[in-house]
């Protein structure tokens, strides 16, 4: 039996650079990873089965088909085992940014590829991840990386592992497409360079005025994390509609954790830090 954290991911910054003809974005990116998330557990079993479980477990159930069996088809189809019983304890929120099926589906590689003696660097788990979606191969490397492309072609960067992060989502639900079809098409500019702090500093979310639009409570998110004692950054992750803020210490993270769960009972956090 395997289990794998599928962590949250977030997106420093995101700057849309051009529309592409095979249907997405080109993008330059600022991926992190926080120290909690999702879990998979995968064990070998005389027949396949997916079940769910966790918070957020309900808002998958009918779902059928999902990344999380489509990572599992695609790893038998190049290198061979099952078949397997397969468990996702869904923590993180539908539609929201951080990764969710992306990271599942990532988790999912790595554990079949611990199962099966497979190097979790593979190429051809990366060839893999590629085909499930955007996002997967960033979530399958795991660690704070610049992504170009679509966000597939990746370099690892180092810094800001153990900062801490809160994540806060308004209980909506943001769909990435109609995000990026909101997209003006016009060109802010690249990533600049230096340290990967400074970099996410200077950068932007091209994705958030459009969020901002189809769901205003996320500009509300953003404008009081960036009010919070002790906040060094304060953005909208991904295409939203979660919203996260890094924090100088813990201790400034926990007040505010408290003040928007007293504030805002029904919107969802999570205090983690970055890997």
């Amino acid at each position: 039996m395997i289990y794998e954290v599928a962590p949250a991911k977030i997106n420093l910054a995101l700057h849309v650079r051009a529309r592409r003809d095979d249907g997405y974005h080109e993008l330059e990116t600022l991926f992190a990873f926080l120290r909690h998330g999702d879990k998979i557990r995968v064990e070998p079993s005389d027949t396949a089965s997916f079940a769910l479980t966790g918070p957020f477990g309900a808002a998958l159930q009918g779902e059928g088909d999902n990344l999380v069996t489509r990572a599992a088809s695609a790893f038998a189809a190049t290198f061979g085992g099952g078949p397997w019983a397969i468990t996702l304890d869904k923590h993180l929120p539908i539609a929201s940014g951080i990764g969710g099926g992306s990271a599942d589906a990532a988790a999912t590689l790595r554990a079949l590829a611990r199962l099966g003696g497979v190097a979790t660097d593979d190429a051809r788990l990366f060839a893999i991840a590629e085909t499930l979606g955007a996002d997967v191969p960033a979530c399958l490397l795991g660690r704070s990386a610049v992504g170009t492309g679509k966000g597939e072609q990746l370099v690892p960067i180092d810094g800001l592992s153990g900062v801490p992060v809160l994540l806060v989502n308004p209980g909506v639900a943001v769909s990435t497409a109609a995000v990026f079809r909101q997209w003006d098409g016009v060109d802010r500019g690249p990533l600049g360079a230096g340290p990967l702090l400074a970099r996410a500093l200077a950068g932007r979310n091209d994705l958030e005025p459009m969020a901002r639009t189809l769901a205003p409570v996320i500009g509300e998110v953003v404008v009081g994390l960036a009010a919070m004692p002790g906040v060094t950054l304060a953005r909208m992750s991904g295409s939203g509609a979660t919203c996260f803020a890094l924090f100088d210490d813990e201790e400034a993270c926990g007040e505010a954790a408290v003040a928007i769960r007293r504030e805002q009972p029904g919107w969802w956090c999570l205090e983690s830090a970055l890997a």
